[in-house]
């Protein structure tokens, strides 16, 4: 009974390796479809700073390609700041790094589409535990849909 089943087994390893090469290599693999849903993104700064790192950079262009084949409708970009600081100059801050966001999804030739900007400055940085500095950041929300 061993027998047959080795030999089974590898008869189907066979014919599944064969199967394989008949599909003339990677230039006939099947690709998904874009993935064309709300997506979110999270862009963090460095404490009192609205400059964009490297990562981020990259974070946003891997962002933006994945919107091809999709047609992108809205990108809401809500920029945000933790306590430190007075509150002015917290939205302030949050203004400027919501439309640092907006320049560099320019940049990496996000689809035209309607951009809502926001700034919420501290509010909300802080909570019964202390001051949130994961606020440090935009909120991007990429609202996109198949394209016709």
């Amino acid at each position: 009974m061993k027998a047959y089943q080795l030999v089974a087994a590898s008869a189907l390893a066979s014919i599944a390796m064969a199967g394989c090469a008949g599909f003339g290599g990677r230039d006939r693999l099947v690709k998904a479809p874009p993935r064309c849903e709300e997506t979110a993104v999270q862009v963090y700064f460095d404490a009192g700073s609205h400059e964009l790192t490297d990562e981020s950079r990259t974070m946003l262009a891997q962002a933006a390609s994945e919107t091809a084949g999709c047609a992108v409708d809205r990108v809401v970009v809500m920029g945000l700041a933790d306590a430190e600081g007075g509150p002015n100059a917290n939205l302030e801050l949050s203004k400027r790094r919501a439309q640092a966001v907006t320049a560099a999804l320019a940049a990496v030739k996000l689809p035209a589409a309607e951009f809502r900007l926001a700034a919420a400055g501290e509010a909300g940085a802080v909570t019964a535990a202390g001051t949130e500095p994961l606020r440090r950041r935009v909120d991007v929300i990429l609202q996109m849909r198949p394209a016709p």
